[in-house]
């Protein structure tokens, strides 16, 4: 490796105007793919050179001299000359105890800002290559923030940051590949203008070293990273790529290029097959180091095979969902979100990672990146999953940080409540916040994102009755419809639940009504239902207990469809005196039992918390004069034989005796 002797840059005005000799036209111009005004490197002749510096008084030996323009302003920068040491062959010589890289690293990982990395490069006499790609590789981090550079200017205007692309220009053959290959993906990130000279060489520089196929597996990776971010993965280069990646594969791959591989491959998805027997070998290796990997090579790899919806290899997926719960405390908040992702896009489920899961948010959530917050909501949402623990922290921690959340985030976060049917112990301050967030930001609400959040509300008994009107407003009713049936259903049904929450459960509300064609006449919907069917063999065993205690059939009706869009598992019909009368009667019915089956699927899981839509269900239905009767799965289970069920229902639905009517 080539050692890049470089020093702190001093720099002066120069009396000189303008450059009458340029190296590259302005398509060589180095700059930020950004409305804003961009550097141009200039490079004047040796006797302009001498000029200029004498004019200035920076005439120095062993120096070359440059000038930067930006606007109509020019400044000369003196540089070192990069200082090439054969006789190191491939060994780091350092000037200054800051150079050693080790050192650097450790400190340059530590700093969070643009200046606090070029003061750090300020004070150090050279820089290797690696110590170069690194620094642009930090300043990626620092800079970009969802994907948008911060403060473009600072980095522009900055001399460190322009002589560091000066020198990556000008000794883009004398690079290591790793120099190389990082610096050029840490430009790209930067939004450094793809046709620069810069780029331009690096580039080049980069298919000269491909074709020599002596590319290490990882320097291979982030080329063809960089490659599709500039092209995509259709062009030439990243074709030549994937062919080397294949030709190279083996099973004693170390974790970290096995990592960067499926990173590669999840670039590939818009051509989905195309890598797939690159995929499957990768699939059978990875299984076999799983327990090797570090937390973010479990994240990358969770990562692809989320995007690359590698269902069929669900033993890896499983043993990396096993092998992150070691690494929880660990994970950075973007890797937990990721994990997270693949746990829900998997559908797996494990105790040992929820409980690991509760004990890092409970110790971190008031300091939890809000994205971190809802997706670990959605996960005990999608798993049914009442975590008390992770709900109270993460109730407590919004009512403090309600400013970082987006509304998206908020109605993401609150949604789960209302879903598990679960009042946290800061119920009071956490809907006294939303109510506030929603006076003050409602507009700021996606229509489809309100209705969720005030639906939710309304299964816990909260009631949003100071926003009913906007909600029940044509204007807002338009703006919910959608060309999606199974969607279509849904809205309709949320807003006619929360309708008839109002009518039933606020009887003071005398504001406007929801129009009768936004209304459904039934909750049961394939796909996304407010209602759910009971589980077959359960619903069976029920019958089959009834028939017993009632002598026939057909005392008994079962999906019945009521006029307030329920449909009742089982209903049975009393008379004013207590008989039973055949489903089929619709006279003289004076009383009427609706019998709820509720199996697994209507709890949380292991858990006897009904879920809201359950819960509001059986609330609405008594408040509508059904005599609600709960047959659940935990207490049906654990009866032995007919004599214990004829016994149970029994008691159930006529506690203290029946009579039949014949």
């Amino acid at each position: 490796m080539a050692l890049t002797n470089f020093r702190c840059f001093q720099a002066c005005t120069s009396r000189i105007q303008a450059c009458r000799q340029l190296l590259t036209g302005s398509r060589g111009s180095i700059h930020f793919i950004q409305p804003i005004s961009s550097p141009r490197f200039c490079f004047c002749s040796s006797s302009e050179l001498q000029t200029v510096c004498s004019e200035t008084g920076f005439l120095l030996p062993g120096y070359r001299n440059y000038h930067m323009e930006l606007g109509n302003h020019l400044s000369s920068v003196i540089i070192r000359t990069v200082q090439l040491h054969e006789e190191a062959g491939n060994h780091l010589q350092y000037n200054n105890k800051w150079a050693d890289e080790q050192i650097f690293l450790k400190q340059l990982n530590q700093l969070s800002s643009y200046k606090d990395i070029s003061k750090l490069l300020s004070s150090l006499e050279s820089l290797s290559d690696t110590m170069v790609a690194a620094t642009l590789q930090r300043l990626c981090d620092v800079q970009l923030e969802d994907n948008v550079l911060k403060n473009p200017e600072e980095v522009m205007e900055d001399e460190v940051f322009r002589s560091l692309c000066f020198q990556l220009q000008q000794q883009s053959q004398n690079l290591s590949d790793s120099g190389l290959v990082n610096a050029l993906n840490a430009l790209i990130k930067l939004r450094v203008d793809p046709w620069s000279t810069l780029m331009v060489r690096l580039v080049s520089e980069s298919q000269e070293r491909l074709d020599k196929n002596q590319m290490s597996i990882e320097n291979l990776c982030v080329l063809a990273e960089s490659v599709f971010s500039l092209e995509g993965s259709g062009c030439a280069m990243f074709e030549e790529i994937m062919d080397q990646i294949q030709s190279a594969i083996r099973e004693d791959w170390k974790v970290n290029e096995i990592a960067m591989v499926y990173r590669v491959l999840q670039l590939g998805i818009g051509e989905r097959g195309k890598y797939q027997d690159l995929l499957n070998k990768m699939n059978n290796i990875t299984v076999t180091q799983v327990s090797q990997f570090n937390p973010r090579q479990t994240c990358t790899v969770l990562n692809a095979l989320v995007v690359l919806d590698q269902t069929q290899a669900l033993p890896l997926v499983i043993k990396l969902c096993k092998h992150s719960i070691r690494h929880i405390p660990h994970f950075t908040d973007d890797e937990l979100v990721n994990v997270l992702e693949a746990f829900i896009h998997f559908g797996h489920n494990d105790q040992f990672f929820t409980e690991a899961l509760e004990r890092h948010v409970t110790k971190c959530a008031f300091t939890m990146h809000p994205s971190t917050h809802t997706k670990v909501m959605q996960y005990c949402s999608k798993k049914h999953i009442l975590s008390k623990a992770i709900f109270n922290v993460v109730a407590e921690s919004f009512v403090y940080n309600t400013d970082n959340f987006t509304t998206t985030q908020i109605a993401e976060l609150v949604v789960p409540f209302g879903k598990l049917n679960y009042l946290p112990p800061s119920a009071p301050s956490f809907f006294r916040k939303l109510e506030i967030i929603l006076s003050t930001r409602f507009v700021q609400f996606q229509p489809h994102v309100l209705l969720n959040l005030l639906h939710s509300c309304t299964l816990l008994e909260r009631y949003p009755l100071n926003f009913l009107a906007k909600v029940f407003n044509p204007y807002f009713l338009q703006q919910l419809q959608t060309k999606e049936p199974h969607m279509k259903k849904l809205v309709l049904s949320q807003l006619t639940q929360m309708f008839l929450t109002v009518i039933l459960e606020c009887p003071s509300y005398d504001g406007p009504k929801l129009l009768p064609k936004y209304r459904v006449k039934s909750f049961l919907t394939p796909g996304h239902s407010l209602e759910s069917l009971p589980d077959v063999h359960f619903f069976s065993r029920v019958k089959t207990g009834l028939v017993d205690l009632l002598g026939a059939r057909t005392y008994f009706a079962s999906h019945v469809l009521t006029p307030y869009c329920y449909t009742l598992d089982i209903e049975i019909k009393l008379d004013a005196e207590g008989f039973v009368l055949p489903a089929n009667r619709n006279e003289d019915v004076h009383q009427r039992i609706a019998l709820c089956i509720d199996d697994q699927k209507r709890f949380c899981t292991n858990s006897h918390n009904l879920l809201g839509r359950e819960a509001i269900k059986q609330r609405h239905l008594q408040l509508l004069g059904y005599n609600v009767v709960q047959i659940p799965f935990f207490e049906f289970q654990q009866l032995q034989n007919r004599g214990d069920i004829l016994e149970y229902l029994h008691r159930k639905v006529f506690p203290s005796s029946y009579r039949l009517s014949w």
